[in-house]
């Protein structure tokens, strides 16, 4: 073989881009672009009319997406140059577009939006919980909580009209009812239990069941229905004089970590991954009460996204850096990927819901980062906007990547992926 030379087959899961898989030679030093003139020659040649227009692809060896000329990525990956090399093709992910601006008074922590309806939650550090559409409109400004409220989440995402939840420092939660036709929201129900403020809000799959986790360092377990688990009215637990929200306690107060738990997570109807300022991770059994597992990290966790499609959990650090932990790992470190770009804290992530590789991440850098779980040292692309800390990043609709922060400002980008060509 010419010293210069690589032999290579291009492959692809892809079916409508599929070209040749024989062997073919290539130079030792080519990259991404270069193997994108070849690719997208070998498309016209095989495909005809309809591939005139060029298409950017990103290419896998060693299940890594090349960032370097092969023969160094080659090297890096102890891959021997005398065999054939085979070099996965797929779609490129398109730049996500700039949409909007959403401006708050104060800092934003909190943001969840829906599927149905296309509505962003936002919560702020000015007390408010605020209802955005995701043309940049906002559709109500609401004031009940005396702290700031740290995170909202739908009960029903694709359901709006089934309410939604905010936690504040103040200690409480509130349950809301959203009134679709009059764009209102109102409180039902508050939530009273922790000793502290509260940071981090999940509601279960079945939207049966909701978690809370702050500042006293306790889990705690509470009902969306009218009744506890002893069957109690929730109305019968209320103070006061009846003036407010009937006031509703948990059912369950699980305790195990030691400061904030900073995230919590439904993995399932019963059980719940918690992420905490004590550097550990736990898998909880509701139905026991205890823990089922624990991973014990190197850094406070600031924030923590469950994947249902990987099974695996993103942690964001008090640190710069991005971590993928399997938590069902008997062998080997828990920690499986550490991803590297940012700058200062990492301080929110979240998974795509639906492409198992891609997540965003957003840090006190001022920035936020799309990523493939593929290509651990440098992001697909980076977002600009914000002018201050990033406080919080959501992809819960896959049309937008959602990010707040301490510039008081909401910051919309539309994600012009298609899903499912993978």
């Amino acid at each position: 073989m010419d010293d210069g030379k690589l032999q290579i087959r291009l492959l692809t899961k892809q079916e409508s881009y599929a070209v040749t898989d024989a062997p073919l030679s290539v130079p030792q030093n080519v990259d991404t672009t270069t193997l994108n003139e070849l690719l997208n020659g070998l498309l016209k040649e095989y495909k005809g009319e309809d591939f005139l227009k060029e298409k950017q692809f990103d290419f896998l060896v060693q299940n890594e997406l090349l960032r370097l000329p092969l023969i160094e990525h080659l090297k890096e990956h102890n891959v021997s140059t005398e065999c054939t090399v085979d070099v996965e093709y797929v779609e490129r992910t398109p730049a996500p577009e700039p949409k909007d601006s959403l401006l708050h008074d104060d800092w934003v922590s909190g943001i969840h939006t829906s599927v149905g309806a296309h509505l962003i939650l936002t919560g702020c550090y000015d007390n408010s919980v605020n209802i955005w559409t995701t043309r940049g409109r906002l559709v109500t400004s609401l004031r009940q909580h005396s702290d700031i409220v740290k995170a909202v989440r739908w009960l029903d995402v694709q359901r709006p009209e089934s309410g939604f939840i905010s936690v504040s420092h103040d200690r409480t939660g509130i349950l809301w009812q959203y009134e679709a036709e009059t764009n209102t929201a109102k409180p039902v129900v508050t939530l009273r239990g922790h000793e502290r403020g509260i940071d981090s809000v999940a509601v279960s799959p079945n939207a049966q069941r909701i978690a809370t986790g702050g500042w006293d360092t306790n889990l705690k377990i509470w009902s969306t229905g009218d009744d506890d688990s002893s069957g109690e009215p929730a109305q019968k637990r209320s103070r006061g004089s009846g003036s407010g929200p009937p006031v509703k306690t948990p059912i369950h107060t699980l305790k195990g970590h030691k400061e904030t738990i900073s995230s919590c997570q439904w993995i399932d109807n019963a059980s719940i991954c918690t992420a905490s300022m004590d550097h550990t991770i736990k898998i909880w059994d509701t139905e026991l009460c205890g823990i089922k597992n624990e991973a014990v990290g190197q850094k406070a966790f600031l924030d923590a996204s469950w994947s249902d499609l990987t099974k695996t959990l993103l942690t964001a650090s008090a640190d710069r850096h991005v971590r993928l932990y399997d938590p069902r790992a008997q062998e080997g470190a828990v920690c499986k990927v550490t991803f590297t770009s940012h700058v200062m804290w990492v301080t929110s992530v979240k998974w795509s819901e639906y492409d198992e590789h891609l997540f965003v991440s957003g840090g006190y850098d001022a920035a936020v980062k799309l990523w493939d779980t593929r290509s651990p040292k440098a992001p697909l692309y980076d977002l600009a906007g914000h002018e201050g800390q990033v406080l919080k990043v959501d992809w819960t609709n896959r049309k937008y990547l959602v990010s707040g922060g301490s510039d008081n400002r909401v910051h919309i980008f539309k994600n012009k992926h298609s899903p499912g060509t993978v």
